[in-house]
């Protein structure tokens, strides 16, 4: 049978011959990545696909530009924007939540990059299905990628980082490992212990990553954790990488009882902000917090909020 890329290619061929999306040799490269599909019709949200030797299959990407972005040639803040965990999330998981509306007339670039169905934002200690490096992609090849196509700034001062759910995780992961890349995290309903209640989120992504994205294999290693990964990436383990930041965090404090996910998502989240909260006040780093009625899902007011917030904290365009 064909493989997954030549069916890509091959549908990118034919739909660039009906002028919709065609292969993009000219934007510049990053070392191992490659585009392989775009369509940058619309005037604010473009999209690319991915080859590259950290994931193995193609990786997509949303790039929503700011209103009058090609005639102002003016440089302007990036927001990485992270998808949760689960079969129906993916790089578009926010253009279905309206962001191109939330954004309207915002001086900001929203990139929106895929992450695997339960690839927790990693690179995995061991993966049956090829490689899933997202750590590596996201990190080593799509921001520098970003920063050589768009025009960004290309410094501390000039980028955040938020997510929802496990990607709430993976912006508080990204934003403590990589001090010096982000002015600014946000989690909508993302954990932030992996240690708590018996280390229930770091089982849990191991657990969901074996059964979506790895074939049996898992994010931190079993039936005996990495102990050093799971310090590395663990939020409470990092407070003070988090000072000197803009801090924005949000949890649900009434999941919905007759639903098993939704309550032990969101009652995990709640206890693992609040240890978090607690951490960062008795270190005097400044943050700003939510806990409001309901389950896990995105509030929309309050990503508004957070992106007002985001553009406020950062260089401005």
């Amino acid at each position: 049978m064909p493989s997954r890329r030549s069916l890509l290619q091959a549908a990118a061929v034919a739909l660039g011959a009906a002028g919709a999306v065609a292969a993009a040799p000219t934007a510049l490269a990053a070392p191992g990545l490659r585009v392989v599909q775009r369509d940058e019709r619309d005037p604010r949200m473009w999209y690319y696909r991915f080859a590259t030797d950290a994931i193995g299959w193609e990786p997509a990407v949303n790039v929503l530009l700011p209103d009058g972005y090609h005639g102002s040639g003016r440089r302007y803040p990036v927001l990485y924007l992270l998808h949760g965990g689960g079969h129906d999330q993916d790089f578009m998981t926010f253009d279905r939540l309206q962001i191109r509306r939330l954004t309207a007339g915002k001086p900001i670039i929203i990139v929106m990059p895929d992450g695997g169905h339960a690839g927790w934002y990693s690179n995995p200690v061991r993966s049956n299905t090829g490689p899933r490096d997202w750590e590596t992609f996201h990190i080593g090849q799509l921001l520098p990628w970003i920063e050589q196509n768009f025009r960004t700034y290309a410094e501390y001062d000039g980028r955040a980082v938020a997510g929802f759910s496990m990607g709430g995780f993976g912006a508080l992961k990204y934003a403590a490992k990589y001090f010096g890349h982000f002015a600014s995290v946000s989690s909508h309903s993302g954990p932030a212990s992996l240690r708590r209640d018996g280390g229930l989120v770091a089982h849990w992504a191991n657990l969901s990553s074996a059964a979506l994205d790895l074939g049996g294999g898992s994010i931190y290693g079993v039936p005996l954790w990495d102990e050093a990964r799971v310090t590395a990436d663990n939020p409470c383990q990092r407070i003070e990488s988090y000072r000197n930041k803009r801090v924005f965090l949000v949890a649900g404090t009434s999941p919905d009882p007759v639903n098993w996910f939704d309550t032990v998502n969101e009652t995990q989240v709640l206890a693992g902000q609040r240890e978090f909260r607690s951490l960062l006040h008795g270190a005097g780093i400044p943050h700003e917090f939510y806990e409001e009625p309901g389950g896990h899902f995105v509030r929309e007011h309050l990503l508004v909020r957070d992106i007002d917030g985001v553009i406020a904290r950062l260089r401005k365009a």
